[in-house]
């Protein structure tokens, strides 16, 4: 028997395939079985046309059965077979798609799309297998054919028999090498694991003898017997193609678990299906806890994608925008353009109107929870919070106005998390600014000094506590058209114009004071002058411009430490005695004054939570004053 030489490639180009376009090995089973299951798809087809042929969907299966004696895998199906020249066509020729032929000619439109396009999914049997072996009995024809091949060397072709219409592959799975364990896929657990993982869905039963366990009957002693049965190992209907309707909040906590998206309950499922430019299901899920990885790179975001039921990827990043990455689930399109492993989406506008559609979808169902089941969201909020932050502070505040919203903040008033239009909506008529104060804690803002003025006058302060706070908000500058001020900035905004003249004066009084004390100091600070915010802390610091003292932590805090400094202020409360103390010392005792005024910075740095440059001269100092 003469070996027929593939047609239109080389050895190189077999190789290529089987080397490069596949990333797992494994995935030459999922192949097998979408070829398998076009092929029934096929009859299927015929019969809505040809009246001599009936579609018993029951009398249509794919099975598994593998032999660890003989080494080999077999996949067998019932469907339409191949004559010998369209095994010649659609196996000589590699890149040659039967199915993608079968579809053109035949016009198939309707929801039931035969899932082969490229024709070079059956070449990755050879990842796994030294032999291939094809015999098939097309519908309609008395003879069977074998096709056998071990790779790029070509093949052989010839009449055998075989009673029943469809088609048999065997492979003869590799033998084991130090670097890969080809033994699995003889195994009936990772078998039915692959299957699960990526052909669950395929519409016809995928079938497996399985073997158990059972007692023995008439057995006193309890002694077990080994049996095999048959067992169809795949769902075949997808929780995302039935009704919603048919399905409960069980059904869809079910699928949760199944697919392992979290060891946690959901907080919310959201079950889409459009039917329009483009046709796709999904089923989405807001998980109740932040995964331990999430914060870190190891974290990978994405949904699993389907195409016609058949697992594409296990995480299709493309799918979901950075902000909303915590959210798990899956995708299923008929539509999509593949690239010719059946792995990976070509980048088109089909995936960016699926993408661009699931994000509104997960922002307006965020927004229903935050409205209409407030301790849910606040639950939500608490694990998964900090990435709106980064969502509304990243690409230069390209998403602010998509996220805003659904930002929360701890209120000085309310004593819970707010959020920014409670905010606005609760704001007196005179007040100009949403006044936020930041620090390491809640406790730690309910004790800073410069809230006193901004409480006092009866304003809500939102407290930041995380570092991304302050960063988001400078981002989004202003909401609803009012300005976001810190309590430690410059300009409280508070003051009427006879105030400020009156403070200005105070200062010009005390100019030579303030003069000598900044001198002191040096570079540490921009400028002391006169508090108008605080009233019964004796000092603070604050800052003019944009960099707070805040964001001089956090930016110093960072890898690449580019020493960003805040312009600080040190405001003296010139209604405390201590400021009584500094004009005495001022009038009378230089070094005195010194003292003091190095106390009085050291003390307004630990209030902020900043380091003490050399907290031994701290100590000794206020030994100094204890004399």
């Amino acid at each position: 028997m003469a070996k027929k030489q593939f047609k239109a490639e080389s050895k190189r180009l077999l190789e290529m395939m089987i080397n490069s376009i596949y990333s797992q090995r494994e995935v030459f089973l999922r192949e097998l079985i979408s070829n398998a299951s076009d092929a029934i798809d096929k009859i299927y087809y015929k019969a809505l046309t040809d009246d001599s042929l009936t579609f018993d969907q029951d009398s249509y299966y794919i099975k598994v059965t593998p032999n660890k004696d003989n080494r080999t895998l077999t996949i067998t199906d019932t469907g339409i077979g191949m004559t010998k020249e369209e095994l010649e066509t659609n196996l000589g020729t590699i890149a040659k798609s039967g199915s993608l032929s079968f579809k053109n000619e035949n016009e198939i439109k309707d929801g039931h799309d035969i899932i082969g396009q490229f024709g070079v999914g059956f070449y990755a049997a050879f990842m796994v297998a030294d032999v291939v072996t094809v015999v098939s009995k097309a519908l309609g024809s008395d003879e069977a054919y074998k096709w056998e091949s071990t790779g790029a060397d070509g093949y052989t072709l010839e009449v055998v028999e075989k009673e029943t219409v469809g088609t048999e592959i065997t492979l003869k799975i590799k033998e084991n090498t130090e670097d890969d364990q080809y033994d699995e896929f003889l195994e009936e657990y990772r078998l039915k694991e692959i299957i699960k993982k990526y052909s669950d869905f395929i519409r016809y039963p995928i079938k497996m003898d399985v073997k158990g366990q059972r007692p023995k009957a008439d057995s006193e002693e309890n002694e077990l017997e080994e049996y095999e049965e048959e067992q169809t190992i795949n769902s075949m209907v997808p929780i995302w193609r039935k009704n919603k309707s048919e399905l409960t909040d069980e059904d869809y906590a079910n699928f949760y678990q199944e697919k392992r998206y979290g060891f946690d309950k959901p907080l919310k499922h959201i079950h889409i299906s459009v039917d329009g430019t483009i046709r796709y299901n999904a089923i989405l899920y807001i998980p109740e806890t932040t995964p331990f990885d999430y914060y870190s790179k190891e974290y990978e975001k994405g949904l699993e994608l389907y195409s016609n039921g058949v697992l594409i990827m296990n995480k299709c990043a493309d799918l979901l925008p950075d902000y909303f990455s915590f959210v798990k689930g899956m995708v299923d399109s008929e539509d999509l353009s593949l690239n010719i492993s059946r792995e990976m989406l070509q980048h088109d506008r089909q995936l960016s109107l699926i993408a661009k559609n699931i994000g509104k979808k997960i922002k307006n169902e965020l927004k229903s929870l935050l409205k209409n089941e407030r301790e849910k969201y606040e639950k939500f909020y608490k694990s998964f919070g900090r990435q709106i932050k980064f969502g509304v502070y990243n690409d230069f505040g390209a998403n602010k106005d998509l996220l805003q919203d659904l930002l929360m903040f701890h209120s000085s008033k309310e004593k819970k998390q707010v959020t920014l239009d409670e905010y606005v909506s609760r704001m007196p008529e005179d007040q100009k600014y949403i006044y936020y104060a930041t620090g390491e804690s809640i406790e730690r803002i309910d004790k800073l000094p410069q809230t006193e003025l901004v409480a006092d006058k009866g304003y809500e302060i939102l407290y930041f506590t995380e570092d991304i706070d302050e960063f988001a908000i400078k981002m989004i500058m202003s909401y609803k058209e009012k300005e976001f001020k810190s309590v430690s900035s410059g300009d409280l905004g508070i003051e009427d114009e006879e105030s400020k003249k009156q403070t200005e004066e105070e200062n010009n009084e005390n100019k030579e004071l303030f003069d000598y004390m900044k001198n002191i100091l040096k570079d540490k600070v921009k400028d002391v002058r006169i508090s108008k915010r605080l009233k019964n802390h004796p000092v603070c610091l604050t800052a003019d411009g944009e960099v707070t003292i805040e964001m001089e932590k956090i930016l110093n805090a960072m890898p690449d430490n580019q020493n960003v400094k805040a312009d600080k202020v040190l405001e003296i409360n010139m209604n405390h005695d201590v400021f009584k103390s500094l004009k005495t010392a001022f009038e009378n005792d230089k070094e005195k004054l010194d003292l003091y005024t190095n106390l009085l910075y050291n003390q307004a740095l630990l209030i902020e939570g900043l380091p003490i440059q050399d907290p031994v001269e701290f100590t000794n100092d206020m030994c100094k004053v204890m004399v």
